[in-house]
């Protein structure tokens, strides 16, 4: 007995056909290649691709209009990334079929330098307002958040893994420090990783004044941790990952960090459009979806366990996820 598919409307079609248009220029794919995992400015992307803005812009209106990418508003920014593949749409099955036929190719060497220097660049201006911000930095961070509004949220979610005494754990961008007094007790060994050699300073200050005597201190970031062959069975990340020049990157990196069983857990904000906070505070991303973590733990086999949110006087949310790196991931 043969099957009958259901036929194709007109607006079906018409998606089709703008997205084959949009899927017929090598750089449109290499730029789809490029969003596979991070978002970028039309300036970043020009810098990347080595064309002209007038040039870029067109053809990212193009694959905008083909709903094969999607934008958000950093600031004063416009940053394009994947739009979404809705599978219950012939053009959605279509696009992600796109995504895995250019996810097979790699970006060219000269390309991918220069997506690096990209971040790099963007770490460096995280760096650069830690370095001399340092002594604010508590005073802007409360802007936001305070450290005992959503410090309790991590540790209950950290404590339900069981930690024991001969387990190790990480911190990345420990701040002033405050999170590795709860830490230290809780495991054999805690590493505390920042990008600034201030504010790592200020931790170390901050442990030596408690006697926190199982903490090492290194500078860098979860690439160079990874690079350096760490590994630790618990990682946390409180309000750190807006900061970050590329969240999707840190989450590899973390399950390179992670041993088979460990656990991830997240603090953050939530997606808002406060976007003061990126010169009052540093803040390189304007929050996140919860999707946008999950997706980005999935990606790089991390298993979503919990999560927790957390709503603000001020108007912002705050979201404590945990994720686990299982065995067959």
């Amino acid at each position: 007995m043969t099957s009958i598919s259901p036929s194709l409307d007109t607006s079906d079609l018409k998606e089709i056909a703008d997205l084959c248009k949009s899927s017929g220029d090598p750089l449109r794919l290499e730029v789809l290649r490029a969003l596979k995992t991070d978002s970028y400015s039309v300036l970043e992307l020009c810098d990347i691709f080595d064309v002209k803005q007038s040039s870029m812009s067109h053809h990212l209106k193009i694959l905008a209009k083909a709903n094969a990418v999607a934008t958000r508003r950093e600031g004063n920014s416009i940053f394009y990334r994947r739009a979404l593949a809705h599978q219950s749409k012939p053009s959605g099955r279509l696009l992600q079929a796109l995504f895995q036929s250019v996810d097979a190719s790699k970006l060219p060497q000269a390309t991918s330098e220069r997506i690096k220097k990209t971040k790099s660049q963007r770490a460096n201006l995280s760096r650069h307002f830690f370095d001399k911000h340092v002594s604010q930095f508590q005073e802007q961070q409360e802007l936001i958040a305070q450290y005992h509004q959503y410090a309790g949220s991590a540790k209950d979610l950290l404590l339900h893994i069981e930690p024991n005494e001969h387990s190790t754990a990480l911190e990345i961008g420990p701040g002033q420090g405050e999170f590795l007094k709860e830490l230290s007790p809780l495991f054999k060994r805690v590493i505390a990783l920042d990008i600034s050699e201030n504010m790592l300073n200020q931790a170390q200050a901050f442990s030596t004044k408690e006697n926190l005597h199982n903490i090492d201190f290194i500078l860098g970031d979860t690439l160079k941790a990874a690079n350096d062959g760490i590994c630790v069975d618990h990682i946390v990340c409180n309000m750190v990952l807006h900061h970050v020049p590329s969240p999707a990157d840190v989450f590899q990196d973390c399950t390179s960090l992670l041993e088979v069983g460990g656990t991830i857990v997240i603090t953050d904000l939530c997606r808002h459009d406060q976007s003061w906070a990126k010169d009052s505070c540093g803040d390189s991303w304007l929050g996140f979806d919860p999707e946008e973590l999950t997706e980005w733990a999935n990606d790089a086999g991390l298993v979503d366990q919990e999560s927790l949110y957390l709503g603000l006087r001020n108007g912002f949310q705050i979201q404590v996820r945990r994720f686990d790196k299982v065995a067959n991931r």
